[in-house]
């Protein structure tokens, strides 16, 4: 389904001191010219604040998920439902840079939620985004925002992500879109230095790109002032919700002036991302992409085992087939991430562990070494997991079976992306199917 709703929610350059004001420090704009270090400038890598405490008797809680929802044949691209797009990159008129960055990285023909979202948030209107993960939301809402930039550096951007590695991966898009523009940006996010991050601020950038716990610290710390920004985009509204940020976001966005463009972008629309939308956003036109909530491109099916040595004997004859590719599995508990890249690794796979207990660079070398192919398995928890973007993973396997059919979507969303066919594969213990039975 492909809608457009107008009117609220649905019922489902060179720098100057103005364009500094939000940071304390600057730079004079008749000083010299300033470059940050590389064409990677003020990228700061590092992680997501803290969600919400650990209630432990919600913790280990698991929900009830019938098996025949892990099984499902993927849908061939002559079987879906198609979208003929009305725009190409090249109809949106923006800065001719900017286009030629689009052009340089293949931007040619939009996605349905870039083919709708950006000719109206080109015009300075609210949007919300209802498209499910690997859809093209980060191109959809950074075109219209940085030929925004490019056109009144003047302005500011506040963008925040639920994790540090989407957040990352938004800076980069946002460092490949602006390339020979002069537009900055911070990562302003947990478990990287809060120095560095401070630095860049006071040189002066024009977007932040954080997770909320951060940048609430920096703006309680006065390094950031939120009156200066005039534009905001939260990505995957709804997982932030679920780690426990919507206080933060609450803060954040109640400093903001009461005149903003505003972009919230979320997989689901719930009655509390209705509030925020009802809240912060002064008539927006809402763009629904999305047709069902299992991504139709994901070839799903159930693996049954016994034992935990059955379960890794079939786990190891799964990846020697040629055709596994690069594979994210996931499993419940950081420990147990940890022994199952320990035994794959002596078994000869190139495994690396993912979790949030491990420090950054160790995150960061798991996402890279599985996005270059120097790695072909990653096992992650759901933490670590959550805005991973790794292009070409064609199997996810849920070693364990996850707490709720939400995490599992999330799961299996990482694969099966930008129009290719994906595979999940869900680990059943034959024990509990013969204990379902009576």
């Amino acid at each position: 389904m492909y809608t457009i709703t107008t009117g609220g929610a649905p019922s489902t350059s060179s720098r100057n001191s103005s364009s500094r004001g939000g940071f304390r420090g600057g730079r004079s704009s008749s000083g010299p010219s300033y470059s940050r270090g590389g064409s990677r400038g003020g990228f700061s890598r590092g992680g997501g604040a803290s969600g919400k405490p650990f209630n432990p008797k919600r913790g280990f809680k698991k929900d009830y998920i019938d098996e025949k929802l892990f099984i499902n044949k993927a849908t061939t691209a002559t079987e879906a439902e198609q979208y003929v797009p009305k725009h190409i990159f090249a109809d949106f008129g923006i800065h001719e840079t900017l286009a030629a960055n689009l052009a340089n990285k293949g931007f040619v023909q939009a996605s349905p939620i870039q083919d709708q979202a950006i000719p109206v948030a080109l015009t300075g209107r609210d949007v919300i985004g209802i498209a499910s993960t690997g859809t093209g939301k980060t191109a959809a809402f950074l075109i219209p925002l940085i030929n925004k930039l490019v056109a009144d550096n003047n302005h500011k951007l506040l963008i925040l992500a639920p994790t540090r590695e989407l957040a990352m991966q938004i800076e980069e898009a946002f460092l490949d879109f602006t390339r020979g523009m002069k537009l900055f940006s911070v990562s302003c996010v947990g478990g990287a230095p809060i120095s560095r991050q401070i630095r860049e601020l006071q040189a002066g950038v024009h977007a932040v790109i954080g997770t909320p716990g951060r940048v609430k610290d920096l703006i309680e710390q006065g390094k950031i002032n939120m009156k200066y920004f005039d534009s905001v985009v939260l990505d995957e509204a709804d997982r932030m919700l679920d780690m426990g940020f919507v206080d933060d976001m609450r803060y954040i966005l109640g400093l903001m002036p009461k005149t903003k463009q505003s972009l919230f972008f979320s997989a689901t629309f719930s009655n509390e991302i209705k509030s925020l939308c009802k809240d912060f956003l002064n008539d927006p036109i809402t763009v629904t992409v999305k047709s069902r909530d299992t991504a139709a491109s994901v070839d799903q099916d159930v693996v049954r085992v016994g034992s935990d040595a059955d379960k890794l004997e079939k786990l190891h004859e799964i990846l020697l087939k040629e055709n596994a590719g690069k594979v994210l599995i996931f499993r419940e508990m950081k420990r147990h991430v940890d022994g199952l890249a320990e035994a794959l690794v002596a078994r000869g796979f190139k495994a690396l562990a993912l979790h949030g207990d491990m420090r950054n660079r160790e995150r960061e070398r798991a996402v890279h070494d599985l996005t270059t192919g120097r790695a072909q398995i990653v096992i992650a928890t759901d933490v670590a997991a959550r805005g991973i973007d790794i292009a070409d993973i064609t199997l996810v396997i849920n070693y364990d079976i996850p707490n709720n059919y939400e995490t599992y979507i999330h799961r299996i969303g990482r694969t099966g992306r930008a129009g290719k066919v994906g595979q999940a594969l869900t680990f059943v213990s034959e024990r509990a199917q013969s204990r379902s039975r009576y």
